[in-house]
């Protein structure tokens, strides 16, 4: 009974705290930002681990000024898009801080007084870290029945925000580095940095600003920059596919849509290998990790409208047949 009131009361001081917190308090909460507080970092900022008064933990990210996207810009992006998401396999921001500080800084062999914006982003802690550092990992690696959850888990999160928000939101950055995980394995989508909100009538739209984990990127996005939330779908199939492998992805620069990968699971991942690799799951689950092949490889077409949707996808992983999945 102890434990179940001190969640209740951890939660009440999550949900109480401001959605605009001062640089100060976080600050505080961060040790300074002290590299021992460090949970990761990225082009787009470093990850901080802060504890609340009660001593609940709470992930604070510091957005990097030199990153790929303007600070700015990747502020209103994940402010925008993510403070109204209220899903399962969705991490929730809790709170930010957008704020200008005087500093003093050295300029042609002078001091000067400038004003710089701090920008912070709050999120719920995930004690499981993120999906890459578990899947790759022969001693860490989960066992199917985990594995197939998290892809699951993955599918309904970017269900949600392609088909029941108001207007779809268009991740662009999904990679296994931006999956956490929270203490019992729930699979939630973060960084939102690189995210598009599309308009009511808008079901594409370009960019000369290309910017994206290499690996990951569809090849209409990478070399035109046309955004769909088609793009999103290639994402999750190389996801998909390295989640069931345990394999990395090979991208390079000059093989940046992951092809060999791709080719590689196609030509090796067979009933047969299948079977003889995962020689102790029932028949069942050899299903689901034929499954998850077949959907995965769907995902990567070259051609974005054979690629199925995120509504066939998770019908699919439900058990339905989903039958357009076939090209």
């Amino acid at each position: 009974m102890a434990t179940g009131a001190s969640r209740g009361s951890r939660s009440s001081l999550l949900s109480t705290l401001p959605k605009q917190l001062p640089a100060e308090f976080l600050k505080e909460i961060t040790d300074g930002f002290s590299d021992a507080r460090k949970l990761g970092h990225g082009a787009f900022g470093t990850v901080y681990k802060g504890f609340l008064q009660d001593g609940q933990p709470i992930a604070v990210k510091k957005l990097a000024d030199n990153s790929p996207v303007a600070p700015e810009k990747q502020f209103k992006n994940e402010v925008g898009n993510l403070m109204a998401i209220q899903h399962h396999n969705i991490v929730r921001l809790v709170g930010y801080c957008h704020e200008a500080q005087k500093k003093v800084i050295e300029h042609n062999g002078r001091y000067i007084l400038v004003d710089v914006v701090e920008s912070l982003l709050c999120y719920e802690y995930a004690p499981k870290g993120n999906l890459d550092k578990l899947i790759f990992d022969v001693s860490s690696r989960p066992n199917w029945k985990t594995c197939f959850e998290i892809i699951k888990g993955i599918c309904k999160g970017l269900h949600f925000l392609h088909k029941e928000m108001d207007r779809p939101i268009v991740h662009l950055d999904l990679q296994p580095a931006n999956v956490l995980l929270d203490e019992n394995m729930v699979p939630k989508i973060s960084d939102f940095g690189l995210s598009r909100l599309f308009g009511e009538e808008q079901t594409r739209i370009n960019t000369i600003n290309v910017v994206g984990k290499k690996g990951y990127m569809a090849p209409e996005y990478l070399y035109r920059g046309e955004i769909s939330t088609r793009s999103d779908i290639y994402s999750l199939g190389v996801v998909i596919m390295e989640i069931t492998t345990g394999e990395r992805n090979s991208s390079s620069d000059k093989d940046m849509s992951a092809r060999d990968f791709v080719d590689k699971v196609r030509e090796t991942w067979t009933d047969e290998y299948i079977a003889s690799k995962h020689s102790l799951l029932d028949a069942g689950s050899l299903q689901e990790v034929r499954k998850c092949i077949e959907i995965g490889l769907k995902c990567v077409n070259i051609d974005q409208n054979k690629r199925p949707t995120i509504v066939e996808i998770v019908e699919k992983l439900s058990g339905g047949h989903a039958h357009r999945m076939v090209d």
